[in-house]
């Protein structure tokens, strides 16, 4: 599971990256133990304005926006002689998405052959094979936590839940334009407004295309989607893996989710010879298959057509930029202006690229001392860990020993994948913007497609180096750090250890957590789905796990808007364990010698690396659909930490104390 989608932000800012040597109490009268968010980032907080091409801006962003402007440099020396072929290939696709004059003169002419194809479509059989051929590989349900794909299904290839040797394809639901199907059958003022903006931006598409009478395709298309939405699971029930691990022969589709001709969907996907796969949503591929018999070709043409010039709009003309902007800048997340077209072509590069840009940001921007300090941390968190665990006095000794090896059979991933993605086969031309990125998606579906029937690897990465975030991989037992987060404020290399563990080592401790969270626990350390618990373990856990959703669940973000603390139990477990055993880690390491003081330098660096500051829009779009919990309240685990109120003389009546007997206890 990633640390945070807020972190993966791949576009820029104009501010700079704060130093992490000595974070300061903000300069406000709220006391820590009313809210330590405020307490710890209040100065921030008010002298920060959000950029106008965002929805948010956070320390995250910051760290990015160097991360950016590092890597626009390597691109500019990528396109001088004796530069690599996959570095000219990068310099070569950010030079066309840059050309927006060739591409306003090309206007829709790259579009067309996908559009015509559509339109040729003449029956069913044709509409399933459309179908099948837009299949990608463009989810990931357990490390990313991604579910969203335009496209009818999501693609994910992972070893299966339960054979941690053989890649297996899953298939999730998909199929909508707004962001879960919340937004389409909620009952409440602003999605009803959102769902008018919707169907208003899939007519302005049609229309910007050529298509007549986009209006009545637009509300065809949006009903078609509305009646997906009905069938897809909710998102706080695809976190129970053991409701996903659905095994599916080829023959059980035509039975179970009758309707869709599978034999022809899978064969033009390039999955006519895959035997066995795992349906991770079964309601909604059932009801997607039904739609496919149920609503006529016409309508299904313009859900094609409006998706791929939806998905594709970036590379279009400014006419369709802008609109695509309009409903989900503006209108979805209330972000006030576009961002500066560099900012999208880098955005867009490192999705089509992630690999080709992340070697060259490791060779020239991660030095080898960096990497060594952190391995080191992470080895003390690890140990903090396997203590933490062998104290607990409510485990059976048989489930900590499965704990154990699980701890000890994890692979930690540091900077960098041991093995590159090549793109030599991947055709990148100077004038084809569109076709750049449509080739770029294909190339990556086929190099995901040719994993089936090969072995695991269990060191493989899903995040490129010059991603900020990082990842807990449960069917792998593996994290990832990418470089790009060891970076201030999240690690200094010359910082003081207290903050460096309070920021970077609670980002670790989270990830290691992960691997023991509602959802990792599931996962032995073979990284096989199997129940390793004896049965009063379990029930404990659940009962603790329970506590934490509660209290997650108590929290307003507006007044008509609480938070789901059952949608964000995995995060809130990860945060609340990570900050402990990074605690532990960090005493370990100062040998008996932290004080007071220091644990409150701790304490400040964990919650000053969280800082965030959201428009309402976009922090109401979080707590609906995102399974961590907003930053503010995501720092406010400290209360569930003794430490936390020795170092900041926390006391009963301030707004966040909780009595011993109240605070979370798990790992």
């Amino acid at each position: 599971m990633a640390l945070s989608t807020v972190l993966a932000s791949t576009s820029a800012g104009a501010q700079q990256t704060a130093p992490l040597a000595a974070p300061q109490q903000a300069a406000t009268a709220v006391p820590p133990g009313d809210d330590f968010y405020l307490f710890a980032n209040g100065q921030w907080l008010a002298a920060t304005e959000i950029p106008a091409d965002r929805g948010s801006w956070s320390a995250a962003n910051a760290v990015v926006d160097e991360t950016n402007g590092r890597i626009l440099q390597l691109i500019e020396a990528a396109s001088r002689p004796g530069a690599s072929t996959d570095a000219r290939k990068v310099a070569t696709y950010y030079g066309a998405i840059m050309d927006e004059a060739g591409i306003e003169a090309r206007g829709i002419a790259p579009l067309k052959p996908m559009l015509d194809k559509i339109a040729a479509i003449r029956d069913k059989a044709g509409l399933v094979q459309a179908l099948g051929a837009s299949l990608r590989a463009d989810v990931d349900p357990l490390n990313a936590t991604d579910f969203s794909t335009e496209n009818l299904f999501g693609l994910w290839i992972a070893q299966g839940f339960t054979d941690p040797d053989n890649y297996m394809p899953y298939l999730l639901q998909g199929g909508l334009g707004m962001p879960d199907r919340a937004f389409y059958l909620e009952e409440n003022e602003r999605m009803g407004r959102l769902r008018t903006a919707y169907q208003a931006h899939i007519a302005a598409m049609l229309k910007l295309a050529g298509f007549t009478e986009p209006e009545a395709r637009a509300a065809r298309v949006f009903e078609l989607e509305r009646r997906l939405a009905q069938s897809h699971g909710l998102r706080e029930e695809s976190s129970d893996v053991r409701k996903a691990n659905n095994v599916w022969t080829d023959r059980d589709f035509a039975a179970k989710a009758p309707g869709l001709d599978w034999k022809v969907f899978f064969h033009s996907a390039g999955l006519g010879k895959q035997k066995k796969f795992i349906v991770y949503h079964p309601t909604a591929i059932t009801g997607a298959a039904a739609l496919v018999a149920e609503m006529p070709v016409q309508t299904w043409q313009d859900w094609l057509a409006f998706h791929a010039i939806n998905q594709y709009g970036s590379t279009l003309p400014k006419a369709f930029v802008d609109q695509r902007f309009e409903f989900y800048g503006r209108t979805l997340s209330g972000t006030p202006q576009l961002s500066a077209r560099w900012k999208r072509s880098l955005a867009s590069l490192n999705e089509a690229m992630p690999e080709a840009v992340g070697k060259m940001y490791v060779d020239k921007h991660f030095p080898p001392a960096a990497k060594v300090k952190v391995q080191k941390m992470v080895a003390n968190i690890v140990d903090a860990f396997h203590q933490r665990i062998e104290r607990l006095d409510w485990m059976a000794p048989a489930t900590k020993r499965e704990a154990q090896a699980k701890l000890k059979a994890l692979y930690v991933g540091v900077g960098y994948p041991e093995k590159w993605t090549s793109y030599g086969a991947l055709e990148v031309k100077p004038d084809d913007a569109f076709g750049n990125a449509w080739r770029a998606s294909a190339y990556r579906y086929r190099q995901q497609l040719a994993k089936l029937g090969t072995k695991v690897d269990p060191k493989e990465w899903s995040m490129p180096p010059q991603l900020v975030n990082a990842v807990n991989m449960p069917m792998q037992n593996a994290l990832n750090f990418p470089a790009a987060i060891l970076q201030p404020p999240f690690f200094d290399p010359n910082g003081s250890d207290a903050v460096n563990y309070g920021a970077i080592g609670s980002v670790i401790g989270h990830e290691i957590s992960h691997s023991f969270d509602n959802i990792g626990a599931e996962f032995d350390s073979k990284g096989r789905l199997r129940d390793w618990w004896t049965k009063d373990d379990r029930e404990h856990f659940a009962r603790a796990a329970q506590a934490l959703v509660a209290q997650y669940s108590s929290y307003e973000a507006f007044p008509d808007l609480k938070l789901n603390g059952q949608l964000t139990l995995a995060e809130n477990l990860a945060d609340l364990a990570g900050l402990a055993a990074a605690l532990d880690a960090y005493h370990a390491a100062q040998g008996g010698k932290a004080t007071v003081e220091t644990d409150r330098q701790f304490f400040l660096g964990y919650a000053q690396a969280w800082r965030t500051k959201p428009r309402e829009a976009s922090l109401r779009n979080q707590v609906t659909t995102d399974e961590h919990a907003p930053a503010q309240w995501r720092t406010y685990t400290v209360r569930n930490l003794d430490n936390w109120y020795k170092a900041f003389d926390v006391q009963p009546g301030q707004k966040l104390y909780l009595p011993p007997e109240a605070r979370v206890r798990v790992w």
